[in-house]
Formats: structure tokens, C-alpha cells, sequence
């Protein structure tokens, strides 16, 4: 991706036409979840910082069942076009809803694990199918 995103970028018509062109498809991807998650009111998972309270949304990419400590525990990887974070329900093996694709919001305190965000059971709200 370029180094200025993309939303403070010049808004000419002929420069967004431009910029839509010589894009790549996870590019445009990427942007769009940057401008649902402003719409939204959410947070860039970018901007989120340890130990602090956060609403966040984006896109599930990846659900795995990995237990920690002996406990079950289901992951998932969140992605808002700026970043990804880690996603954990402890003592969950699966949850409806909760699958590669789908788009949710979730809220809760982030912390840092090995250097990557983390959310531990959030409160979350699936998107409808629909809202793609």
C-alpha cells in the first residue's frame, strides 16, 4: 500500500479516478473497511493502544480453535484495512456466526500479546449478510 492513506489523498475527481486505476483489488478492499469503520464511529485498529477501551469493526479473516492454558479458546483475526487484531472468546469451541468473511463490530479493552493486538471476549454485534 502507499504510504499516505488513501482517504488524505487529494480529492480531485480526475486524481480519485487515477487512484481507482492503478489500485490493487486488496487496496480498494482495505479502503473500504477504512470508510465502513468511519461511518461506523469505530476506532482504527491501527490507533488502538494497550490497555485502552475500544470499538472496532472490520472483517473476520481467519477463525481457529486454539486452546490456551487447557482451555478452549476460539480465535479469530479482525481486519479494518489499517491493521488486524486478534479476536478471543476463552472457553468457547465455536459461536454461530462467527466465520471467515463476516463483518462485525466489536468493544472491549485491547491488550498487546508477542506484539499484536488482542481483544479477550469482546462484546460484538454481527453485521447482516446482506451489508457486504
Amino acid at each position: 500500500m502507499s504510504a499516505v492513506p488513501r482517504s488524505q489523498k487529494p480529492a480531485g475527481r480526475f486524481r480519485r479516478m487515477l487512484d481507482r486505476l492503478s489500485s490493487t483489488q486488496e487496496e480498494l478492499h482495505a479502503d473500504e473497511l477504512q470508510q465502513a469503520a468511519e461511518a461506523e464511529g469505530c476506532t482504527r485498529i491501527s490507533d488502538c493502544g494497550d490497555r485502552q477501551i475500544v470499538k472496532v469493526t472490520g472483517t473476520l479473516r481467519t477463525v481457529t480453535l486454539r486452546p490456551r492454558a487447557g482451555v478452549p479458546a476460539l480465535e479469530a483475526e479482525l481486519f479494518d484495512g489499517s491493521a488486524a487484531l486478534d479476536v478471543v472468546w476463552l472457553g468457547r469451541r465455536s459461536i454461530v456466526g462467527i466465520e471467515p468473511g463476516r463483518k462485525l463490530i466489536a468493544s472491549g479493552r485491547i491488550s498487546m500479546s508477542h506484539g499484536r493486538r488482542v481483544l479477550f471476549n469482546p462484546k460484538y454485534e454481527l453485521r447482516p449478510l446482506g451489508q457486504e
